[in-house]
């Protein structure tokens, strides 16, 4: 059962992902989705431009990044899985060494479950994280 469960899960996920590379929205409008979620999740540390200044980058012990440079930061290209698994936060990424940012899957997972319920709450989670970081995406200067 729990292969069953865990297949539609990804097929859900996959799915998900299918239809938002075909529908291929512009960045204007990946701006849009996954901005709310930036100001609610990111823009205390990262700031509302996304340029490492806010309002608690100050008090952090670990200088919050300039996320409008990762494309820059990687020869021209959005690192999008790498911004992914580092937003996610349940796998961990030897390279990084300690975390410095909260782990977003775990907390959108919990707020998902209470939603969603147990079987599609990876896909809503995933969902979420995937606005955000096409968001991040559309930033890039």
């Amino acid at each position: 059962m729990r292969l069953h469960q865990s297949m539609a899960v990804l097929l859900g996920a996959l799915l998900a992902f299918g239809w938002t590379l075909s529908s291929n929205p512009s960045m204007a409008q990946r701006k849009l989705v996954g901005s709310e979620e930036f100001q609610v999740s990111c823009a205390v540390c990262h700031g509302p431009d996304g340029r490492g200044n806010g309002s608690m980058a100050g008090y952090l012990t670990v200088k919050s990044g300039d996320l409008t440079r990762l494309a820059r930061d990687n020869d021209g290209r959005f690192p999008f899985l790498e911004v992914f698994r580092m937003i996610d936060g349940r796998h961990e990424i030897g390279v990084h060494g300690t975390r410095a940012m909260p782990i977003w899957g775990d907390r959108y997972k919990v707020e998902a479950a209470v939603k969603y319920g147990p079987y599609d709450t990876e896909t809503a989670v995933r969902g979420r994280i995937l606005e955000l970081v096409q968001y991040l995406e559309a930033i890039q200067r």
